[in-house]
């Protein structure tokens, strides 16, 4: 039975890197069909919104959804209810998105390509489990309004029990098929929101004796992650700490262009995209490297349809291609073949066969 999957190319880079993972998925045969949509700012310079009604019917018609990037500066100046990362919002509460995984793995080939001594990341497996769909991004009251006289800004950090504990069972589940030691990173020092936080998951553990739970503060997390970073396996944590910890973990691995991401629902059923963002500063050069949305694409095989053995072979590819010393801008150095786009994708299609 063919699966159905949604195809979002979005902006700047999107398009591009896009081509090149469904390049991959076409060169293995599979039963699956694609439904092109738009969102973000491509949407709004064709519909005037960032999540169009035809793009929400097409989202959840499919099994899956794999996405490019979105944004730009061209839209900076949109009203912030219609800009590009709107679309992006809009699609994971949509559809119910709330368990984003990161994996953050250094490929042996790179390890001169972190930013910091082979000897501090090299083997570096880790996954960052971030709460997708609550937290200070979603909570309300939320706004700017004049008080005394002077604007004011205020956010709303807010998390129900239930999403405290749903959350915690996918991080503790990932944590089972790993090694087993699970951090749960949090505030709770200054924020009851993450006190909440704390206490619950510590209520999970008895659950699970076979995994280990620590708790660390978020700045210490963050400075961990730089001192220490193979002291972790799995690192469980909110919206907005998964947010800035997952990018700075992402720099570990020599390039947030190599990260993959899934964001996915209670079912399985998600939304596959690539870690950074849509560049648009070299979009249309054929120079972004497409490494992270062809491994989002194994993602997406491995966890909305269970074909472990073609995510597989997607991952063998990818690095089979770096070990032939096939280099995009981002992760180039010397003694290393310089590629573009397109031919880094015909690489691992090449790397399939």
């Amino acid at each position: 039975m063919k699966k159905r999957v949604c195809v979002l190319p979005g902006d700047g880079i999107g398009p591009e890197i896009v081509a090149e993972a469904v390049k991959v998925l076409d060169a293995l045969a599979l039963p699956i069909e694609y439904e092109y949509a738009l969102l973000g700012g491509a949407a709004i310079d064709a519909t005037g919104e960032p999540y169009p009604e035809a793009t929400r019917e097409a989202a959840r018609r499919a099994d899956a959804v794999l996405l490019g990037a979105v944004g730009g500066p061209k839209w900076d100046e949109l009203p912030r209810a219609q800009r590009p990362e709107r679309g992006l919002l809009g699609i994971r509460k949509d559809l119910g998105l709330f368990a984003n995984l990161r994996p953050a793995v250094l490929f042996p080939e790179l390890a001169s390509a972190s930013a910091l001594k082979p000897e501090v990341v090299s083997g570096l497996d880790i996954v960052i489990v971030r709460e997708l769909t609550g937290d200070i991004y979603f909570g309300e009251p939320r706004g700017i309004e004049v008080r005394d006289g002077e604007r004011v800004g205020f956010n709303t950090m807010i998390y129900r029990e239930s999403e405290i504990r749903r959350i915690g069972r996918v991080a503790f589940e990932t944590a089972r098929r790993r090694g087993k030691k699970l951090c749960s990173v949090d505030k709770m020092n200054v924020l009851e929101t993450t006190q909440l936080w704390r206490d619950v998951m510590n209520e999970l553990a008895p659950e699970y004796p076979d995994v280990t739970l620590t708790h660390m503060l978020v700045d210490n997390a963050a400075m961990q992650l730089v001192r220490a970073p193979k002291q972790f396996d799995v690192i469980v944590t909110g919206n907005m700490f998964g947010d800035i910890l997952s990018d700075e973990a992402a720099m570990l691995t020599g390039s947030i262009g190599m990260l993959p991401s899934a964001s996915l629902d209670e079912q399985g059923k998600g939304l596959y995209e690539p870690c950074h963002g849509s560049a648009p500063d070299i979009a249309g050069q054929g120079v972004a490297n497409p490494l992270a949305t062809i491994l989002s694409a194994a993602m997406m095989l491995r966890h909305s349809f269970g074909w472990e053995e073609a995510a597989a072979r997607i991952e063998r590819a990818v690095r089979a291609v770096l070990a032939q010393g096939l280099r995009t801008r981002d992760i180039f150095e010397p003694g290393t073949r310089l590629v573009g786009t397109a031919e880094m994708g015909e690489a691992v299609v090449a790397a399939l066969r």
